[in-house]
Formats: structure tokens, C-alpha cells, sequence
């Protein structure tokens, strides 16, 4: 997966990305920033999910995206 992408394109990317996971604010989508980590650790904040099954939704919204 290149997540670069994802990093480049944030501030286009970030609306589909509160699309999915909707209790992300829109101060969580700037402190993310694109990074991938980050973006773990609020879904996983926010949802009370394990790191695996985050990873897991991650990469499979990723390959939705049609990139």
C-alpha cells in the first residue's frame, strides 16, 4: 500500500475519510495530518477498537478508494 498517497492528498482525502469513521473531529483530521499511525490511534480512541481489527478497517477502506 502507498500510503504516500494518502499523505499527499490529505486535505482532499480527510472528508472521505470522516465519511467512514464519523466520530473523528475535524481537530482529530488535522492532527493526523495524513499520517497513518495517527489516524490509527484516533479511530482507535474514538471507537474502543484493537490495533489489529483498526489496521484491518484501514487497508481495507484504502482498497475501496479505487487508487
Amino acid at each position: 500500500m502507498d500510503w504516500n498517497r494518502v499523505e499527499g492528498n490529505w486535505k482532499q482525502i480527510k472528508g472521505k475519510v470522516k465519511e467512514q469513521w464519523g466520530r473523528l473531529t475535524d481537530d482529530d483530521l488535522d492532527v493526523i495530518a495524513g499520517k497513518r499511525d495517527q489516524l490509527e490511534g484516533k479511530i482507535q480512541d474514538r471507537y474502543g477498537l484493537e490495533k489489529d481489527r483498526v489496521r484491518t478497517e484501514i487497508d481495507e477502506w484504502y482498497k475501496r478508494q479505487g487508487w
